[in-house]
């Protein structure tokens, strides 16, 4: 899975630099200190993902109006089987979701993070350098 595309850290970092309102919303007041490391907008194979938990296998997306065109869908799916063969899960958000429902996407992400590690052999759930050492 590591066929990065090239160009694709460049663009990935500068994606990180202009998150789209809902993707800054999801990253600081969320993901950003959730005890589960996330990374955003991050490279898998040659796509860029808006969010990532290497640890539970996840892939979270937030999608806006340019996810709804027939070209887009489509896209949307054949890069969703891809992670999907790749053993990550994927969630997608829209805008309004974020928007509007903010605590039930957490809880949607949380909820799915959980179950991904309770399927783990041992997992702590907190970062290393939360636990008590």
């Amino acid at each position: 899975m590591k066929n990065y595309a090239p160009g694709n850290k460049i663009f990935a970092k500068n994606l990180r630099k202009n998150m789209t309102k809902e993707e800054r919303h999801l990253w600081y007041d969320f993901l950003r200190d959730y005890p589960v490391k996330f990374y955003r907008q991050r490279q898998i194979g040659s796509f860029i993902v808006d969010f990532y938990c290497h640890e539970a296998a996840l892939v979270v997306e937030i999608d806006g109006s340019q996810h709804y065109t027939e070209e887009a869908v489509a896209y949307d799916k054949m890069r969703t089987e891809y992670l999907n063969r790749n053993h990550l899960n994927v969630i997608r958000f829209l805008n309004g979701d974020i928007n509007n429902h903010f605590a039930g996407c957490c809880y949607v992400i949380d909820e799915h993070v959980k179950i991904a590690l309770a399927n783990k052999p041992t997992h702590n759930i907190y970062r290393k350098d939360d636990a008590d050492v």
